[in-house]
This record gives structure tokens, sequence and C-alpha cells, in this order.
């Protein structure tokens, strides 16, 4: 039997690095449809074509549509049409470790948070702490009975997305990713940890579900984190590699359009680079096929496209660790990373130690995680610290901002960190 490995520019070990698969979401039964996402062409064409539109996104360039199976050629000649992929299906990689979480009775708090003394974002509270801003999770849900997060939690607001881009009633956190990103951003520190933005309002769009989810409920949490007016919001998912069909004629383009889309209208996105320690610029992975015995016996390239990530419209994050090293895990590439933020874990995977990966909130409790996923909350909650400062920012000025205050690099093309990793006091003093 053959099998398939990825060989990655470094090991992975010792930490979690919560990744993402993805897969075509198939018919089903011979009387069910199957849902695309679609560029160009209008509602009205479609529908006479025979096709259910259940949503329009970035001001209708982009539809979710729903239809038969291996109906792609069908609607690629609908008139106007300039983009048609089935709709992937996203899932959760299991993580390669992480610590046992910790109640609040046994929590050591401020100590743990490395990742806020690094980036000097205590400091940056003298001069802003979120306030009158509104950061979106978009992620597994959020628990927003959670101590350090329940006095900012907006359950009103709160949604899902969990089914071809139908909305549905929050329900907390499917796992624990959600509520872990939410506290990098925005915990308030009334009981344990402090977030990026303790005074910033979460809102929870969960757009992933206990097992798995697709890139038309993504979208779909993207349009409504602008239609509710959010400063930012957060996606800490991702799904790679991707197929050819992804690429310029389908998924990413629709992505860039609704990224786009929701930047214009105010709302900045941040997503994480993915943990995958490949060069993003480079577009290829390289595959291992190995035999029974684990014996190379071929090597294959493939085109490799992280999305929602390395799109204009988004803010891509790479991660880094405590030595300031890039983590070990990290994507990265020329022109792909925007910045770097600590997403724990060191650049020397053998060195690392459960205190290197970030401290945050999980349901009943703290743990420890390290990601990319880690990494793009705390740009998220920079993003609200300037909102506060200057809330009629646009998202360029914004971006731009937080790239000036980076730190550790000359310029805004490091492969490793783009502008730099940020430092928050930096930014906010720029304002």
């Amino acid at each position: 039997m053959t099998r398939y490995a990825k060989t990655r520019r470094r090991v992975l070990q010792g930490i979690t690095a919560a990744g993402l698969s993805v897969g075509m979401i198939g018919a089903g039964s011979a009387g069910s449809s199957t849902t695309y996402v679609v560029t160009g062409g209008s509602r009205g064409r479609l529908e006479d074509a025979g096709f259910s539109v259940t949503r329009e996104l970035a001001d209708g360039s982009v539809s979710i549509v729903s239809g038969p199976a291996d109906a792609e050629d069908d609607l690629d000649s609908v008139s106007g049409v300039s983009g048609v992929t089935e709709n992937f299906e996203v899932e959760f990689a299991d993580p390669v470790e992480r610590a046992e979480p910790q109640t609040t009775d046994d929590a050591a708090f401020t100590e743990k948070q490395w990742d806020k003394e690094i980036t000097d974002t205590f400091e940056a509270h003298d001069y802003a702490t979120g306030e009158g801003t509104r950061i979106v999770i978009a992620d597994t849900g959020v628990d927003g009975t959670h101590p350090d997060l329940e006095d900012n939690f907006n359950e009103e607001l709160s949604v899902s997305f969990v089914n071809e881009g139908e909305e549905a009633p929050h329900i907390g956190d499917s796992g624990d990713h959600g509520t872990h990103v939410a506290g990098t951003a925005a915990a308030t520190g009334d009981v344990g940890v402090t977030g990026t933005a303790p005074d910033a309002e979460i809102v929870s769009v969960r757009v992933l579900g206990p097992d798995s989810s697709s890139f038309a409920d993504i979208l779909a949490g993207a349009e409504y984190a602008a239609t509710i007016g959010a400063d930012v919001a957060n996606y800490s998912l991702g799904a790679a590699p991707q197929p050819a069909e992804a690429n310029s004629e389908g998924l990413r383009v629709a992505v860039q359009q609704v990224m786009q889309d929701v930047a214009r209208r105010g709302t900045l996105s941040t997503t994480s680079a993915g943990n995958d320690a490949v060069d993003l610029q480079q577009g290829q992975s390289r595959w291992e096929i190995t035999d029974d015995d684990g014996e190379v016996v071929d090597v294959i390239y493939d085109n490799w496209h992280y999305l929602p990530g390395t799109v204009q419209g988004a803010v891509t994050v790479s991660a880094s660790g405590p030595d300031d090293g890039l983590s070990s895990y990290s994507n990265y590439g020329t022109n792909a990373i925007e910045v770097g933020a600590p997403g724990g874990g060191r650049a020397d995977p053998n060195e690392n130690e459960e205190e290197d990966l970030v401290y945050s909130t999980v349901p009943g409790g703290y743990a420890w995680f390290a990601g990319t996923s880690m990494a793009a909350p705390q740009v998220a909650g920079l993003i609200a610290l300037v909102r506060e400062l200057e809330p009629e920012m646009n998202a360029n000025q914004v971006e731009n901002n937080i790239a000036h205050g980076a730190e550790l690099v000359n310029g805004q093309s490091s492969p490793e960190f783009g502008a730099g990793r940020i430092n928050a006091l930096n930014t906010v003093q720029r304002i």
C-alpha cells in the first residue's frame, strides 16, 4: 500500500498546531443538492438557469448557490459567471499536543502571558484598551460565560453559520479553540488573563462545527461581520493545500472579493498564516510517497494556496515565539505575510517548554495552545486599540500604522514577519 506524507521545513514537536484540512462536500443522496461558490452572474440569471441563490455576498459579486451535483459546466455557461467552485468542506486536524487545561483556582495569570509582555501590550493599555470597538471571532464559537469574557460578550449579536451559509442561533463553543482565540484578543483580566483589547466587545460568529464546516459558512460569516459594523473579524482557520480550481478561477477570487468588500465597509480581517511550515510565496509544497516500509518511492509537488489568508483585503499573520524567531510550524513567504505576532513555540521545536505556548481562556478555565491561530487574534486586538484612538481610520490606514509600529525587521517584506513582529506600544504611540 502506498502512503502519502508531507515533509515540513521543520519538525513539529511539543506544541499544539491546530490546522485544517479540506475536501469537497458531496451531493449526498440522489435527490439532494450541492452547494457552489459562484463569482459573477446575477441572481436572476442564476435562478433562470435553474439554480437557487441562498446568499449574495460582496454586493452581489459572489453568490452561494445550490443545485444538482456536477453542475459546474452549467453554471459556467450562465452569462456573467467568471468562476465556479464546489463548496469546500473545512475540518480541524488533530492537534499535535496541547497542555492540560487549568481551572481558575490554579491559574498563574499575568506572569504566564509572555506574549503580551514581548509586544509591550500592557504598556499600550495606558493609551487604549479597545473601548467602543467590536471584535468578531469567526471560529468554533465562544464560551461567553467564561469569567474573563462575560463582561465583554455580546450574546444577542452572536450567531452560527455551519450549514452551507445559513444563519442559526449562537450555541456557545463546540470545542475550545474559539474561546482561546477570544481570550487572546479581548479577555478582560477580571479573573485570569488579559487580552490585547480588554475593553473591546466580543461577538461570536461560529463558522466551524465540531467536525467540519465550509467556505460558504466562512464567507457568510465575513459578510455578517461587516453588516454588524465590526471593527475587525478574526479567522484563525484556513485550508491548504487547495486544488487548482480553487485558485484564480474559483474560490480564491471569491474570497478576495468578499474580504475586499468588507474592508471597504470598515471591517478588517485578520487571518492565520497556517501551520504547515511552508513558503507560501513559492506556491508549492513537497510531498513524499512512501511504501509500507516507509521508504520514499517518489516526490511530488502541489500548488499551495492558503485561504482565507494571503488575499488582498486580509491581514495574514505568521507566528513568533518567546525567542522572537519564526515558530517552527508557521507558514511564511515574501509578500504573503503582513505581520508576525506571538503564536507560541520556538524556532527550534526541540527547545519548547509548556510556558512557550500562548496561555488563554478555554471553557472552564485556561490552557496553553500554540499555532498561527494564536497569533492572528493578537493583531485583531491591536486593530481594536487603533480603532479606539482613531475610529474613522480606514482599513489601509490601520494596517499601515500597525506595520510601521512593528519591529525586528527592516522594511515590510520579510519572508517570516512581513513588516515585523507587532509591538502594541509602538503602534498606539504613533497615533
